[in-house]
């Protein structure tokens, strides 16, 4: 397979179109090696049990399609995963997967044990889901769709999910305040589990606070499918004009040596300008006395809309840095304990819960990027007003 190609494919949910294009997709990424017999692990998105429409999710229909591929060659298709809330049966139920995949011969269900894996420095051995490890063949679906921590959850960070249950919660605070420590994780876990193909559902995406009920669902009607999930995420970056070296991944993946240094784009790419990200705000700057002040005024912090809170818990459950205390009528945080991993904002269920900009941090970033403008003005005056001088 070629390493550096990626392939969009403009279509939509409607079987009768997705079906061809999916298949075709997979053939002319190459052969992949999936003969009869053969054990193949499909790795969806299924983040939280949600409706398809909210774009939180793989859709089902993607999911049935890759699903019969893989029957069609006479291989055995595994669908598992790790939610990070909320029984694998409720998601299957609510997201449509049981209905979609009723009648095909595939085992579905969440990743049940892990191995001990050596990704390498600095995590050394890991504990990843041995259905990824030992399957022969594995193909990644992730969904399109932002991600207030990490910027774009995508192929790379897809593979997240195989890491089981708690453990994800543990990686989060090991991982601190540090993104780029983190997204060096998930590339390391990309690299051990090594699909054999990545194929993004961007159908419907997700833009704006992501990737949970905070997002906004957006159509964008495309199927992004290459071999190396660096480079398609790479490509997605192309898409929505984000350059690559933003996206925490992918300036990991560059450094392990697993990032091409250019791809090869074929099919549907129209670039699309006003593709809503989130603000990535720094996780910590400054001095280190002065830390505690900045954490609680300067930097970018989870915030909760009190009139879409019910009090589920969910959010203090599933935060690693334990910052959120629960009191009668509302959550409060400790800033000086949160991590900034969003996992609260990602798991809420009723959408009550987004990573937001204090007033000093917006200011901040408005005056650096307005003395930015003016200095490169300057610059280019600068420039111009020598052009052609005696040196």
């Amino acid at each position: 397979m070629d390493l550096n190609r990626v392939i969009f494919h403009s279509t939509d949910y409607h079987y009768r179109s997705l079906m061809p294009a999916v298949s075709g997709l997979l053939d002319r990424l190459g052969p992949l090696h999936i003969g009869s017999g053969a054990k193949v692990l499909i790795k969806p998105n299924f983040l939280a049990p949600a409706k398809p429409d909210r774009a939180m999710t793989t859709h089902p229909m993607v999911l049935r399609a890759v699903v019969e591929y893989v029957l069609q060659r006479g291989a055995a298709p595994l669908v598992a995963d790790s939610p990070g809330m909320g029984t694998f049966e409720r998601l299957l139920r609510e997201g449509g997967y049981a209905e979609a995949l009723r009648g095909l011969d595939v085992e579905l269900r969440p990743f049940r044990e892990s191995i001990q894996v050596d990704i390498g420095e600095p995590f050394g051995k890991i504990a990843i889901a041995r259905e990824a490890m030992e399957a022969d063949a594995v193909i990644n679906l992730p969904k399109l769709k932002t991600h207030a921590m990490m910027m774009l959850t995508l192929g790379v960070k897809n593979l997240f999910g195989c890491i089981v249950g708690l453990a994800k919660v543990q990686w989060h605070m090991r991982s601190g305040v540090n993104r780029h420590l983190f997204a060096r994780l998930l590339v390391q876990i990309y690299r051990a589990v090594n699909p054999a193909v990545t194929l993004v559902d961007g159908i419907l995406g997700m833009e704006g606070q992501g990737p949970g009920r905070s997002g906004t669902p957006r159509r964008m009607g495309l199927l992004v499918a290459g071999a190396s999930a660096p480079a398609v995420d790479m490509a997605v970056c192309r898409l929505l004009q984000v350059p690559a070296d933003e996206l925490p991944t992918h300036r990991a993946a560059v450094e392990l040596g697993l990032a091409p240094r250019d791809i090869s784009i074929s099919g549907k790419f129209q670039p699309i300008g006003d593709f809503s990200l989130p603000v990535l705000g720094p996780l910590t700057f400054g001095p280190r006395r002065l830390e505690p002040l900045i954490r609680r005024h300067l930097i970018q912090r989870p915030a909760v809309e009190a009139d879409k809170c019910r009090m589920c818990g969910e959010c203090w459950r599933h935060c690693p840095a334990q910052a959120i205390t629960p009191h009668a009528r509302a959550i409060e945080f400790d800033f000086d304990r949160c991590i900034r991993c969003y996992c609260c904002a990602e798991m809420c269920p009723h959408g009550a819960l987004a990573a937001v900009e204090t007033g000093p941090a917006k200011a901040i970033r408005r005056l650096s990027a307005l003395r930015d403008r003016v200095v490169h003005r300057l610059d280019r005056k600068g420039s111009s007003g020598s052009k052609g001088s005696p040196h």
